[in-house]
């Protein structure tokens, strides 16, 4: 169980590295979206042929990175999960990605399924309403030119989770001389191209039974209307502590669940996928279609991230004591300035959700709250983080479609209902946040900042030394680092070292929260560890 979830754990951090792709590639795209918007730079900017050129030579590389997103998956959850040899991890799950969709392929056609067979005319020729035609049809997509299942995202996870099990496996395989060549990293390749062909043609067996499922829960929470928006946004703020919130936002953001409709005659599924087809295909989904699957992303959060947590740090600030204001309004400025430009929150999330279960649950509903309110007020602002930069390119710069009005009137209500709810409870209930910390600990924390090769070595200390330390990595915001003995961990330690919050997942898996500056902490940490040995 242990060890489940440790793995669990590690897919949530593998699938970090196409998000910091996603998001930056869909500000670059609402950034073309709007230049390209003659409502928002004129008729005269939009009638420039060769600036215009540019501008959609961005949005075409923008939109060829969300198409090939099922790609990525596979190759980040490969490389991420692998033991060592990620590199020859990575490269056998583009092999293995493009033989389970030869497989999938494969068995469609000998079923007699093919692209010309499940045309929305041709179904309702046989009998079909055109409704069911089109969702039979959206079953169906090209992935790299292959005819296959439309299994998005989890498509990709899938392969990339079945080659880490076999590179973990096999990538020090010792073979008879004869054939010794190939043996070791060579021979992940060889049986990932043998494995994967045969589960693609078992997927395409059991697939109309997941994708059934998928359907049903989406349908679920369709009909649900607000309150299935309610469930989700609250239950993603809720998992923060664990780090699986990344799983929840990805399901909504690439799967059926999230939505799904059609671009000339490709199925487009998940709410992200939704909105950025939007983006790069003006006027071809309809709004409302786009409102259903922007009802999941950036809208509801842009109050919370950009006001209301601000204002709770604030509050923090304010209750602080008056010898320790001088440190807690340093950390409080910064996790304001990252919650409202980035919408990054967990420098600041962690420096109350672990001492006070009620502000935990208070900012958990607030934040759910606001996007039920966000969906009835037909706000349509997309993307993945929620601060400043997502309002104005995708808000404001989107025009008077968007509402992007209504987030901004919202956050102006969410500061002041922050600030003193969170304040209240704080004096209430004599909530330890920063700098009402019981003395001994305030002292230790105010003592002078520790230079760069100090730190190092301190969070090495905290961490239970070098030889407690089996692997480091990191995320948006935190440092994550598997240990072999989680009793030799340091708590205190490591707070001393500027972290927000320690969280221990499992036995051997601890979270050092550092906020946005966390990869650099990593690289020095690994750079440390690499003189040591």
């Amino acid at each position: 169980m242990i060890k489940l979830g440790s793995k669990v754990h590690d897919l949530g951090k593998a699938l970090m590295t196409p998000i910091s792709v996603i998001a930056a590639a869909g500000i670059f795209l609402g950034l073309a979206a709007a230049l390209q918007n003659p409502a928002v730079t004129g008729e005269a900017f939009t009638q420039m042929k060769t600036l215009q050129l540019v501008i959609g030579f961005i949005r075409q590389v923008s939109g060829a990175l969300f198409a090939n997103l099922p790609l990525f998956f596979a190759v980040a959850t490969a490389m991420g999960l692998a033991n060592a040899e990620k590199a020859t991890a990575a490269f056998s799950a583009v092999i293995g990605f493009v033989g389970l969709h030869v497989g999938v392929n494969y068995s469609l056609l000998a079923q007699g399924i093919t692209p010309d067979a499940i045309t929305v005319a041709k179904l309702m020729a046989k009998g079909m309403t055109e409704s069911d035609a089109m969702i039979y049809a959206a079953e169906f997509t090209n992935t790299l030119g292959i005819f296959t299942y439309n299994m998005s995202v989890l498509g990709g996870v899938l392969v990339g989770l079945i080659t880490m099990w076999l590179h973990n496996r096999f990538y020090m395989i010792v073979l008879p001389t004869a054939i010794a060549f190939f043996g070791g990293r060579r021979f992940v390749p060889i049986v990932t191209v043998l494995v994967l062909p045969i589960v693609g043609v078992l997927m395409s067996l059991i697939w109309p039974t997941i994708a059934m499922g998928i359907q049903w829960i989406g349908e679920l929470i369709g009909r649900t209307g607000e309150i299935g928006t309610f469930i989700y946004a609250t239950s993603e703020r809720l998992l923060i502590p664990t780090g699986l919130h990344h799983i929840i936002n990805e399901t909504v953001r690439f799967t059926p669940i999230g939505g799904v409709t059609t671009v000339d005659n490709q199925s487009i599924v998940g709410a992200l996928n939704i909105f950025n087809a939007a983006l790069a295909n003006p006027g071809t989904i309809p709004d409302a279609v786009t409102q259903q699957a922007t009802r999941f992303l950036a809208q509801g959060k842009i109050p919370v991230m950009m006001f209301g947590l601000p204002a709770a740090a604030l509050a923090m600030y304010h209750c602080a004591r008056p010898e320790h204001k001088g440190r807690v309004k340093a950390l409080m400025l910064a996790g304001a300035l990252a919650s409202f430009t980035t919408g990054i929150t967990e420098p600041l999330e962690f420096c109350f959700i672990f001492v006070s279960p009620v502000l935990y649950i208070l900012h958990a509903v607030l934040t759910g709250l606001s996007f039920v309110l966000m969906q009835m007020l037909h706000v349509m602002i997309g993307n993945v983080q929620g601060g400043a930069i997502d309002f104005l390119i995708f808000g404001v710069l989107g025009g008077s479609k968007t509402h992007w009005w209504y987030p901004l009137i919202l956050g102006i209500i969410y500061a002041p209902v922050y600030y003193f709810s969170f304040r209240w409870v704080i004096l209430r209930m004599q909530i330890k946040t920063p700098g009402r910390e019981d003395e001994n600990d305030a002292e230790e924390r105010a003592k002078p900042a520790q230079g760069t090769g100090e730190k190092t070595k301190n969070i090495i200390i905290g961490l239970g030394g070098e030889g407690n330390i089996t692997a480091v990595d990191c995320c948006f915001t935190r440092l994550r680092v598997k240990v072999k003995d989680m009793a030799q961990v340091q708590d205190g330690t490591l707070m001393k070292t500027g972290a927000a919050g320690v969280r221990k997942i499992t036995d051997t898996d601890v979270h050092v929260i550092y906020g946005p500056q966390v990869e650099q902490v990593a690289n020095l940490v690994k750079a440390e560890l690499s003189g040591i040995a």
